[in-house]
C-alpha cells in the first residue's frame, strides 16, 4: 500500500517577511540610485562621479593668438598666419603595437619614432607634427590610436618670399620669431592666448565648447617702411647682376630722403623663408646691415666735404695729377692714366688716387676724422634690427701720410651699406642728418645739422659731374632724371691681413634727382667673377635700373635734363696747362 505524501507547511509570518525582503530590494536600489545621483554630501555621491566623469570628457585648453600682420608701408602683405594642426602625443599611452602605424601615418620611419618616444618617454606631452592642414590631422586622428590628439594653432606665410627674407625673418613652429623683423618686433607681434572648457572625446577631440574663459588677443600690425614694388624692383636687378657676374653676393638699399624711411632693402643669395628644408645659414644673413666693408671711393665726396669746410679749397681749384702717380713715403699711389690737371670736381668725377691724396694731406686728418664721424660713420644707427652692426671708424692717434691718404679714399674704415646710404642723405638733405627707419613712420623722424648747406649742394654739384658723360659713373645715368654719385672698387682683405689683388667689392653710391633728391641708393657687389670688376661697369648699372624704377613708381617728376646728359653749372673738369 503506497504511503501518502507529506506537504510541507511554510508559517505565514516566514512568508510575509520573504516578500517583504524582495518587495524592499527596488526600494533600496533606488535609494542607492539617489545617494549616488541626488545626493551631494554622500561620500561617493554626485559630485564625485560628475568629477570623475568631467576630469575624463572636459578640459581647458588654450586658444591659440593670432600673430600680428607684417605689411609693407601700403598694406602689401608680408607675414600672415594661417590656421594650421599640430599632432601631439603623450608617450606613456602610445602602445607598443601602435607605433608601426602612427610611425606611418606621420610619414617618418619606426625606428625614428621610437627613439623620439624613448627620448620623451618620462613627459607626458611631445610633438608628432607641428604643422598640418586640417584634412591631413583628421586623417590621422581618424586612427583612433590611444595617446595621439591633436591642437590647434598657426603657421606663418610670407608672401613676397625669398624677395623679402632677410628684412622680414622668420619664426618657429611655435610662432616665436627667430630672424629679422620677426624677432626684432616679436613682443609687439606676439598675441595673448585665450583659454575656453570643452568637452573631449577618447581620442581628445573636442565635441562640444562649454563656456570660454579668457578670449585671445591678436597682436598688434607692423607696418615696414619698404614698399614691395620698389622692393621687387630691387630684388629682380640684384639677383640679375650677381648672376651675369658671377658673384659672390649683392646687396641693395634704397632709402628715402624726405623722411629716412628704408624703401627697399634686398640681399644675394636668399632663402624662400615658406620652405626652409634647404635652408644655408649665409643666405640668412641681412648683409645690407650685418656686413662691413672699406668703402673706398665711396667716400670720397666725403673728403671732398671736408676740403670746401676747411676754407683751402673750392670746387674749381685746381690739382696737378702729373706725372699720373704719386710717392708718399714707402707707398706709390697710382692714377690710370695722366690726367694733368683737375679742378677739385674733376678729381672727384675722374675718382683720381693722386688728386684725392694731395687734397688730403693739405687737411687736418683729425678735422677730416670727425667730419666722417659727423654724417653717421662709426655709430649705431638703432633701427634694432638683430645684428646691424656699427661699423669702425678709426680713433685718430697721429696718422702718418699713407694712413691720412688712405683714410681720405675710403680705407682703414668700415661701414654698412645702411650706414653708406645714410651717410649719402646728408648730401642730398642740404647737410641735415635724418634717423633711418625700418618701419613706417606716421611722423618726422628726429634730424640734426651736420653740414653747412651750401657745401652739401657743392658737393652734389660735383657728383653730377662723377655721373656723367666724363665720369667714373656714367652708367648711372637715368633717362630723365639728374644723377649724382660716386663709384667705388675695393679690394677685399686677406685672411692674413693686407690686401687680395684678386678679389673685388664694386659699389656705387648715389642720389637722384640730382637737383632735388628724392632717394639715396648704395649697391654693393661681392666678388664679381667674371673679368668685369670695377664699380662704374658692375655696381652702376644696377643703380640705374633700381633708382629709375623707383622713381617712377613713386612718381617723382623728371627734371628733363638734356638727351646729351650735359650738367649745366659743373665746372670744368680737366684743363690743360696754360689754360686759365
Amino acid at each position: 500500500m503506497a504511503k501518502k505524501s507529506v506537504q510541507a507547511v511554510i508559517p505565514k509570518w516566514r512568508y510575509y517577511l520573504v516578500m517583504l525582503f524582495l518587495a524592499s530590494l527596488p526600494l533600496v536600489l533606488l535609494v542607492k540610485i539617489a545617494q549616488l545621483q541626488i545626493l551631494p554630501s554622500q561620500e561617493h555621491g554626485v559630485d564625485f562621479l560628475q568629477n570623475q566623469g568631467d576630469s575624463r570628457a572636459i578640459r581647458n585648453i588654450t586658444i591659440p593668438a593670432y600673430r600680428g600682420l607684417i605689411t609693407d608701408r601700403n598694406g602689401e602683405p608680408l607675414a600672415i598666419s594661417t590656421p594650421v594642426t599640430a599632432i601631439i602625443a603623450n608617450p606613456q599611452q602610445i602602445r607598443d603595437e601602435d607605433v608601426r602605424q602612427v610611425a606611418k601615418a606621420i610619414k617618418v620611419s619606426e625606428s625614428q619614432l621610437k627613439t623620439k618616444l624613448q627620448r620623451y618617454r618620462k613627459k607626458s606631452f611631445m610633438v608628432l607634427v607641428p604643422q598640418l592642414s586640417s584634412d591631413e590631422a583628421e586623417k590621422i586622428l581618424d586612427l583612433n590610436i590611444s595617446g595621439v590628439s591633436a591642437k590647434k594653432t598657426y603657421k606663418r606665410f610670407y608672401p613676397a618670399g625669398e624677395v623679402t627674407a632677410q628684412l622680414v625673418g622668420f619664426t618657429n613652429y611655435k610662432d616665436i620669431g627667430q630672424e629679422g623683423m620677426e624677432l626684432a618686433y616679436d613682443d609687439w607681434l606676439t598675441g595673448e592666448e585665450g583659454e575656453k572648457k570643452v568637452v573631449i572625446d577618447r581620442s581628445k577631440r573636442v565635441i562640444n565648447d562649454i563656456s570660454l574663459i579668457k578670449a585671445a588677443k591678436s597682436g598688434e600690425e607692423l607696418r615696414l617702411s619698404i614698399d614691395l614694388r620698389v622692393q621687387y624692383a630691387a630684388y629682380r636687378a640684384l639677383k640679375k647682376s650677381v648672376k651675369k657676374h658671377n658673384a659672390k653676393s649683392g646687396s641693395v638699399v634704397v632709402l628715402d630722403v624726405l623722411t629716412g624711411e628704408v624703401l627697399a632693402m634686398v640681399n644675394q643669395p636668399s632663402f624662400n623663408p615658406n620652405d626652409r628644408t634647404h635652408l644655408r645659414q649665409d643666405a640668412v644673413r641681412n648683409r645690407a646691415m650685418t656686413d662691413l666693408m672699406e668703402p673706398g671711393s665711396t667716400v670720397k665726396p666725403f673728403t671732398m666735404m671736408a676740403a670746401l669746410e676747411s676754407g683751402k679749397f673750392s670746387p674749381e681749384t685746381l690739382i696737378n695729377t702729373s706725372p699720373g702717380y704719386l710717392k708718399v713715403d714707402y707707398k706709390t699711389f697710382v692714377d690710370p692714366v695722366n690726367y694733368g690737371e683737375l679742378s677739385l670736381a674733376g678729381v672727384l668725377a675722374k675718382s683720381s688716387q693722386v688728386g684725392t691724396t694731395k687734397v688730403a694731406l693739405e687737411l687736418n686728418p683729425e678735422f677730416t676724422r670727425e667730419l666722417f664721424q659727423r654724417v653717421g660713420f662709426g655709430e649705431v644707427i638703432g633701427s634694432g634690427f638683430p645684428g646691424e652692426t656699427v661699423g669702425n671708424l678709426p680713433a685718430y692717434r697721429k696718422w702718418d701720410q699713407v694712413t691720412q691718404a688712405t683714410f681720405a679714399f675710403g680705407y682703414g674704415l668700415s661701414v654698412s651699406s645702411l650706414q653708406l646710404a645714410r651717410a649719402y642723405s646728408v648730401l642730398a638733405n642740404d647737410g641735415v642728418l635724418k634717423d633711418v627707419s625700418l618701419v613706417a613712420l606716421d611722423s618726422e623722424q628726429a634730424s640734426q645739422r651736420v653740414i653747412d648747406a651750401e657745401i652739401s649742394q657743392k658737393v652734389r654739384r660735383m657728383l653730377r659731374a662723377a655721373s656723367g658723360v666724363s665720369g667714373t659713373g656714367k652708367r648711372a645715368m637715368i633717362d630723365g632724371y639728374s644723377v649724382g654719385g660716386k663709384t667705388g672698387t675695393l679690394h677685399k682683405v686677406k685672411t692674413g691681413g693686407g690686401y687680395d689683388e684678386s678679389r673685388y667689392m664694386s659699389a656705387f653710391a648715389g642720389l637722384s634727382p640730382a637737383v632735388n633728391p628724392r632717394l639715396v641708393t648704395v649697391v654693393v657687389i661681392d666678388e664679381p667673377r667674371d673679368g668685369s670688376y670695377f664699380g662704374g661697369l658692375v655696381a652702376a648699372p644696377v643703380f640705374s635700373e633700381v633708382t629709375g624704377s623707383a622713381l617712377r613708381l613713386l612718381q617723382v617728376t623728371p627734371d628733363q635734363i638734356d638727351t646729351n646728359r650735359s650738367v649745366a653749372g659743373i665746372p670744368k673738369l680737366i684743363k690743360k696747362r696754360g689754360e686759365s
